[in-house]
Parts: structure tokens; sequence; C-alpha cells
């Protein structure tokens, strides 16, 4: 079966079907249709690291297990994992939620059993843990946000496409607040931090969120923050 074409046209077109919809499986039709053919570079850079190898021959399901309730549970307070139970909770998502999203928005393409299609299942699998980590909520611009971040992190065109978008539409709801400011700070801070798709994501859940953090060198979303607080009357008024 030949791949259709794509491009900024189809991507275009899958902004506007997420616009009208807010179904996530658009998302994932925007960063396929810009992305490349190439094998993915972030598979060969995990294979240099400490544990990528291990990771890779192992080929763990991210999203099955973060969907295991009792190992989530098995997780104290203030830890990575306590942090990411308590954000899917409180926000009703799952990792399944995004695994489904990417199948509906994958119908009719072709599917290939490989180690690269696993690692694109691994990085979609953290998005969330991704929103903890740094801090990033699952409003509008904190989507963005953590989309700026992860192009960062992982080069995907799609992905500045999407937080663009996002801060486009902010600034013309209001002016007068750093929405691109924001969405900027937010891909430096992807720059800046350690390379998190080469994170052992079981043994990072059990770490203390601060320090993970620190470690990891993720800076606070201040400007984001700023933003919040600007809107926060007119929320509390609705």
């Amino acid at each position: 079966m030949e791949e259709p074409k794509r491009g900024l046209g189809e991507a275009i077109a899958a902004l506007g079907r997420l616009r009208a919809t807010g179904d996530t499986k658009h998302v994932f039709e925007i960063t396929r249709a810009l992305s490349s053919r190439k094998p993915p570079a972030g598979y060969a850079r995990l294979l240099t690291t400490p544990q990528g190898g291990r990771m890779a021959y192992e080929r763990v399901e991210l999203c099955e297990r973060f969907g295991d309730d009792a190992w989530l549970r098995s997780f104290a307070p203030g830890t990575v994992g306590a942090a990411y139970r308590d954000f899917i909770t409180r926000n009703n998502i799952s990792a399944a939620g995004l695994a489904d999203a990417s199948q509906r928005a994958a119908v009719g393409q072709p599917q290939y059993e490989h180690p690269h299609a696993w690692y694109g299942r691994r990085n979609r699998d953290i998005h969330d843990v991704w929103h903890v980590l740094t801090g990033y909520g699952t409003d509008g611009l904190g989507e963005g946000c953590v989309v700026a971040f992860s192009y960062a992190q992982t080069g995907s065109l799609g992905l500045a496409f999407i937080a663009l978008h996002v801060a486009r539409t902010g600034k013309q709801t209001r002016p007068d607040l750093p929405f691109f400011a924001a969405v900027w700070r937010a891909y430096l801070a992807g720059r800046r931090a350690a390379w998190l798709p080469g994170e052992d994501y079981e043994r990072l859940f059990a770490e203390p969120l601060e320090s993970a953090r620190e470690r990891l060198g993720i800076s606070p979303p201040d400007t984001y923050r700023q933003i919040l607080r600007a809107f926060a009357p007119q929320m509390a008024a609705a």
C-alpha cells in the first residue's frame, strides 16, 4: 500500500478539524503530516544512553504499564508516579486514551512491527508524564507549552506547528498577555533540560518529583503561570 502524500496542506486541514471537533486524533494527523520519512534519530540516540539498549531490547509498552492501577497506587506521595496518578485522575485522562486517538488517526495507514514503531508509541505514552514534570496543565496554553517543550526534545515539526497556533490564538484573544513568550520559554526549557525520551520511566516514577525536576534541569513555567493568574478572575466569575 502506497503511503498518501503529506505536508503542510494536510497539516493545516487537520488543524481545522482539530479546532472544529477538539478530537485529539487530529493532533496525530498533524504530526504525521509534517513528519520526516527518515528513521527516527531519537531511537538511535536512545541506544547510546546507559539504559537505552536494555529498554529497546525489553520494549515495555508504557501505555499498559501506566494503565496498571495497582502499580500506580504503589507510589508514595510526592513521587513522580503519585503526581502522575493524581494528574490523570484529576483530568480524567489516560495513556490508553492517547493510544486510542493515535490509532484512530492511523486508520488506513500502513502498520509495521518494528522497533521504530515501539519508540513512537513510547514517546506518545509519556506525553502526560511531561505535563507532570514541566508543570503545564491541560488547558489550551498548557498543551501548547508542552508541545513546544516536546518539539525542543524531539524535533517533531508538527509539534512546533501546534505550539505556534496555540500562541497565535491566545494572542488574538488577549493581546495584552505574553502567549508567544510562554510558548517560547517552554521551548527553551525543553532545550535546556536533559533528554527525556532517554529516561527509564518505570524507575523515574519512584523518584521524588522535585528531585526529578532538579536532576533533569526542568525550569518552572513562570510565564505560563502568569497568564493563568491573569485569567483567574474571569474563570472564577464563570
